[in-house]
């Protein structure tokens, strides 16, 4: 890989940040926004290295959580505990046991609750809210999914809604006032392509610039999304069917892809991970309608009046093209595990991800190039938390630690001769089968793709009823890999 660019660099990153300087002391550059250039600087990022190490866990960490203000970072871990921790100082502030019965998936401190509210998700399907309180801590029960809840996502500036997803295809909403779960919909696959009777859901993210649109994904190529005024309505002839699907077009109708992260930028853009394969970034204009069945990349233009979206009516053929392509990302490796994918910087400047290779993977957001691969962990890294204003990252994995990473390198760092050779060696498809059920989603894909419509709707019901037991299955027999018992130690209390 040629390196050129990053012998010039160091010189034309001096000029700019002297420029900076210089107009933020004239007062025409604000100090807000020379805070904002500074830690979106690529200079900071070419210097970011391991400044600590967070070591309490007995288990894989599953999830790493900042709170708004950047001072304090949630950690969960297969070994079924909370860690609150001061980063900066390495310190922990509190550690309790989440009341889960199995591996915890994720865990986020509530907004404007002075970070005493917590609400997390597990492998035995259940939602559960820890409350911070001056005699302890006290965790209740929200709701459950059947199977896996993999994640939760907050509305943006609300200590109250969040909704969760989860392999029985729900999406639930919860508002912590009443305590309660409202089940919004249940995912299925697009056009009966399958016979199972729901689609397994892995990610979901709320747009941040209108949080009535979140976004769902999970074991077929398309991201749907959702609004939520839909929702408000009594007997919506709408309930349950998305606004929108994203998928790139060489994607399109291929069976065997899933879909591991999901995450929209402050701009609205929305950037999906998927397995095997590579990062892409949508816009609002690449959607394929309500219906992607309508949708192609040689038929956009005679479909665009069907989905009801006369806006994305391209001039030309090769325009409809350009639209539909989304930014790629690629080098990462992302096969064994469900990695998250996030934005970084305070515009949203680069896309970070963690990779099988055990390294973290960097790109700026517009053009896709790579500027940095940082060795992370010696097995998969699969959590990358961004500070909310500040260079700093956060990522976890199958390691039990969590580490920090600073510009505090004094030398910038370049990439590697060959990103290849940090790729390991591709394994069949079985090997990241986790649990029965995984392993029958798959079988079940392949077998859908070879049988007539005919029999679907006789083998959807069969599909259900074996669905209904590997979920229950699953949830009873899905054991921590550490077997760290529920008693609460000493570092409970806070420091």
């Amino acid at each position: 890989m040629n390196n050129s660019r990053s012998n010039k660099s160091p010189r034309r990153s001096l000029e700019v940040a002297v420029v900076d300087v210089w107009q933020r002391e004239l007062g025409s550059l604000s100090t807000r926004n020379f805070a904002h250039r500074l830690a979106a600087s690529e200079d900071l990022v070419l210097r970011l290295d391991t400044c600590m190490k967070l070591e309490k866990h007995r288990g894989c960490v599953n999830t790493v959580s900042f709170n708004g203000d950047g001072d304090i970072l949630v950690s969960g871990s297969d070994d079924r505990r909370v860690i609150i921790w001061d980063w900066q100082s390495g310190q922990i502030k509190l550690s309790f046991h989440s009341g889960h019965l199995n591996n915890v998936l994720q865990a986020k401190i509530m907004p404007y609750s002075d970070d005493r509210s917590i609400v997390t998700c597990a492998t035995d399907g259940q939602v559960r809210h820890a409350q911070i309180l001056e005699h302890g801590v006290e965790t209740s029960l929200l709701g459950k999914h059947k199977g896996r809840a993999h994640k939760v996502a907050i509305e943006p500036g609300s200590p109250h809604i969040f909704y969760t997803c989860g392999e029985d295809g729900l999406v639930q909403h919860f508002d912590l006032r009443t305590g309660t779960a409202a089940e919004l919909f249940t995912c299925h696959y697009t056009n009966d392509r399958s016979f199972m009777p729901v689609l397994p859901l892995n990610a979901i993210a709320i747009d941040p610039r209108n949080p009535t649109l979140f976004a769902v994904a999970g074991s077929d190529e398309y991201t749907r999304l959702y609004d939520t005024r839909k929702y408000r309505r009594d007997a919506s002839p709408d309930l349950g069917l998305p606004t929108d699907h994203f998928c790139p077009p060489h994607l399109i109708n291929d069976g065997r892809v899933v879909i591991t992260g999901l995450a929209f930028s402050d701009q609205s853009e929305l950037l999906v991970s998927y397995n095997d394969e590579f990062i892409y970034l949508f816009t609002q204009h690449m959607g394929l309608g309500p219906n992607p069945a309508l949708s192609s990349t040689q038929s956009v233009c005679s479909d665009a009046s069907d989905m009801g979206s006369g806006s994305r009516v391209p001039s030309s053929p090769i325009d409809a093209e350009e639209k539909l392509i989304p930014q790629v990302y690629k080098g990462h490796r992302n096969f064994d595990t469900m990695k998250g994918v996030n934005f970084f910087g305070p515009g949203c400047e680069y896309v970070v991800s963690g990779s099988d290779c055990g390294q973290i993977f960097i790109w700026k957001k517009k053009g896709g190039e790579l500027i940095r691969v940082m060795e992370a962990d010696e097995h998969v890294v699969n959590c990358i938390e961004s500070h909310p204003h500040s260079t700093v990252l956060a990522s976890s994995g199958i390691d039990k630690d969590i580490k920090i990473w600073t510009p505090k390198a004094i030398e910038r760092a370049t990439l590697p001769s060959s990103i290849e050779q940090l790729r390991p060696k591709p394994r069949s498809w079985m090997y990241r089968m986790a649990s029965p059920q995984d392993l029958m989603v798959q079988l079940f894909s392949m077998e859908s793709r070879r049988i007539s419509p005919d029999l679907r709707e006789e083998n959807s019901s069969t599909g259900h009823e074996l669905l209904e037991l590997m979920l229950t299955f699953n949830a009873n027999n899905d054991v921590s890999s550490d077997e760290g018992g529920d008693n609460s130690g000493p570092e409970d209390f806070f420091g």
